[in-house]
């Protein structure tokens, strides 16, 4: 791909909700940006998100992990906060539901989603995660959807016990 047309996750930080526009694929190789930007606002108080994958070409378990990571966070935050999911086509809602991120995340079958504030342009970056980095993303992304829905463990039990192997061998 080239760079104009690489995937990206552009923000709106100062929206209400919090904005985030997925353009592109969301995967293992993307997710870590996202991931900080999600924990840092939510640290700074931010409750309400809403994410638009109108833009979105795909996703993996991995992205779709540290979504439901954010949206259990958000649960157990006082007050507690609310995460919603827009612009999703028949494919990407099927996906959703499979992994049962319906029950953590409202999901609004319309079109994407506005905020105060206007339209995300800010396009997240971060640094390449080193190998042991990347399977410490990926294991923690697939033990949130574990904890999303137990049904999950069954989909992903080769998956995790592979990554804690990669990580117990540093």
């Amino acid at each position: 791909m080239a760079a104009n047309n690489a995937p990206v996750f552009l923000v709106d930080p100062d929206s209400d909700p919090v904005l985030v526009k997925v353009r592109g694929r969301a995967s293992f190789m993307n997710s870590q940006p996202i991931r900080e930007f999600l924990q840092k606002s939510i640290q700074a108080g931010r409750r309400r998100f809403a994410i638009d994958f109108s833009e979105c070409t795909g996703m993996d378990s991995t992205s779709l992990g540290v979504l439901a990571g954010t949206a259990l966070e958000l649960r157990k935050s006082v007050p507690r906060g609310s995460l919603v999911f827009c612009g999703l086509n028949a494919r990407k809602l099927e996906l959703v539901r499979n992994l049962g991120l319906h029950r953590l995340a409202t999901v609004d079958t319309g079109e994407a989603i506005s905020g105060e504030g206007g339209e995300p342009t800010t396009a997240l970056s971060g640094e390449k995660l080193s190998e042991i980095e990347n399977a410490r993303l990926c294991l923690e992304a697939h033990q949130n959807l574990v904890k999303a829905d137990a049904d999950n463990l069954g989909k992903f039990q080769d998956v995790i016990a592979l990554l804690k192997g990669r990580l117990d061998e540093g």
